[in-house]
């Protein structure tokens, strides 16, 4: 069997198991065990064919593409994921550029990022803008120990606790806070898909009957900390788009709120500054 008949026979497996994917998942997973790329794919070995197999069963049981290589792309940055830290999406990309963009001309910036979960966030600003000084808050050990390994020589600093409360030494001080809460109602279990459902960590996706719970707290939490002019920015559910700028306003301490769409055009998170 030729790569691309072995690429195509896995790509049907998958998507038979309606993986959202199949045909860059198939091709991913070949580029892994064949220690290549997607572009300069080669036939396996038996062993590492009995690799791919194994895997590509993995991947039709619905296991993330990420858990299986152990990384995951974000901006400029491969970061290491797994089992107990959510799978960072393309769709914060997105919100990460906003507030970099906010942040031009802001001489040595300070930055806070809320519910950081694999530093994501918190490493990409560091990287993009090195004069920044970053901190990172996460409630979650088990997503702290991938945080720490992600945010390795970037500079962020790394707080395990509660973002509600949390840095009360900076109150006032910080030019821009950004958060990717978890925003997912209870009541919308049963249309997650199966490998956010089973795999990322349930910390990270459920917040209350309509999803705003610890939205609420992002938002009080940036009100505290962030500098009269200082810049938020919050990701949310798509169905979120006018319920979610709703709880910053009620604030009572923002200006310009208003909601900002993601690369598919949907509503994806919530910006505005401090007044």
């Amino acid at each position: 069997m030729s790569v691309r008949e072995l690429v195509a026979a896995a790509a049907e497996r998958l998507r038979e198991a309606g993986v959202a994917s199949p045909d860059f998942d198939a091709a991913e997973l070949l580029a892994f065990v064949t220690d290549t790329t997607r572009l300069t794919l080669r036939e396996p070995n038996v062993e590492e064919l009995r690799q791919y197999d194994e895997l590509i069963a993995r991947r039709a049981a619905r296991e993330p593409l990420q858990h299986l290589t152990g990384t995951a792309a974000f901006r400029y940055r491969e970061l290491a994921v797994g089992p107990g830290v959510f799978v960072p999406r393309p769709e914060t990309e997105v919100m990460v550029g906003w507030i970099l963009d906010k942040l031009t001309g802001i001489e040595t910036p300070l930055v806070v990022d809320l519910c950081s979960g694999s530093g994501a966030i918190a490493g990409a600003v560091a990287t993009e803008r090195p004069d920044s000084v970053v901190h990172a808050v996460e409630l979650s050990p088990e997503a702290c120990v991938w945080a720490r390994r992600n945010l390795a020589g970037t500079g962020a600093v790394l707080h395990e606790g509660d973002i509600d409360g949390c840095l009360p030494e900076l109150d006032g001080q910080v030019d821009a806070v950004i958060a990717n809460p978890p925003y997912i109602p209870l009541t919308a279990w049963e249309s997650v898909t199966t490998e956010v459902r089973d795999h990322d960590p349930a910390l990270a996706l459920w917040s209350g009957d309509d999803g705003l719970d610890e939205i609420k707290v992002v938002a009080a939490t940036a009100a505290r900390l962030l500098k009269p002019g200082g810049w938020f920015a919050c990701e949310h559910a798509d169905v979120q788009g006018a319920s979610a700028p709703a709880v910053f306003a009620a604030i009572g301490l923002f200006t310009e709120v208003r909601d900002q769409l993601d690369l598919a055009g949907k509503n994806r998170f919530t910006t505005g500054h401090r007044i």
